[in-house]
């Protein structure tokens, strides 16, 4: 494999964040010359979302690695059977097995702090009757997501921070490319917004490579950009 091309890596935020939570793990691989794509991830449900990061991977000429960050891990998963894909990387994330849905998987654990920090709102659905989203109550956000960001930081990813429509915790895995697929996973041992009992259950389950950061908070991309992007630089060299 010595003269395959260095694959693209796709990096897939989850919900309550946008693209913009990658961009320090984008320098990183930037600065080793490894090409990268930070979608927007449209948090609308589990299937269309899927749906919308294998288009952006099939697009994409040569190798793909998908890198999902919490909720984006449920969707790399789905998305990772594209065939360009070669690896995946669960950065504090969700690794559903197939049939399984988000719900049924963080319902085997006790709750994280999260769940009852979230706030309701409705959103239009053309044709229908007004969907539900949920996002994290502001004066919880910094606890809960981001525990060790600087406050000012922390203050700017809670306001910019996008809902995730309630359907998706109950959607379920239409595949696991975890099962042909090398996998690595990052276990952010502080998570107070997906307990990282999930995140190493479903990192064992998968044959993932493990790392975890002791005392690294769900926002983990924000604050370890080099630790989340060195195992990343890992999976990229392992398969090109």
């Amino acid at each position: 494999m010595a003269n395959e091309p260095t694959p693209t890596v796709v990096l897939v935020h989850g919900a309550f964040a946008d693209a913009g939570s990658w961009s320090g793990v984008i320098a990183e691989l930037q600065k080793h010359g490894v090409p990268v794509v930070a979608p927007s991830n449209p948090l609308r449900g589990l299937v269309s979302d899927a749906a919308y990061i294998a288009s952006v991977a099939s697009q994409i000429d040569g190798p793909v690695i998908l890198v999902g960050h919490s909720y984006g891990g449920a969707l790399i998963t789905v998305a990772g059977a594209t065939d360009n894909v070669v690896g995946l990387v669960y950065i504090a994330a969700y690794v559903l097995e197939k049939g399984e849905s988000l719900g049924e998987l963080q319902g085997r654990f006790p709750l994280s702090p999260l769940v009852s920090n979230l706030k309701e709102a409705t959103y239009p659905v053309a044709g229908g009757e007004p969907a539900v989203e949920v996002s994290i109550k502001p004066e919880a956000f910094p606890a809960i997501f981001a525990a060790d960001v600087p406050a000012d930081v922390t203050k700017v990813l809670a306001a910019a921070q996008r809902p995730l429509a309630a359907a998706a915790f109950a959607e379920t895995a239409s595949a696991a490319a975890w099962r042909t697929k090398p996998s690595w996973a990052l276990v952010a041992g502080a998570d107070q917004a997906i307990n990282p009992e999930v995140e190493r259950f479903g990192a064992d389950r998968a044959g993932a490579t493990i790392v975890e950061l002791k005392g690294a908070s769900h926002a983990v991309a924000v604050s370890r950009p080099k630790e989340v992007a060195g195992l990343i630089l890992d999976a990229v060299r392992a398969t090109s």
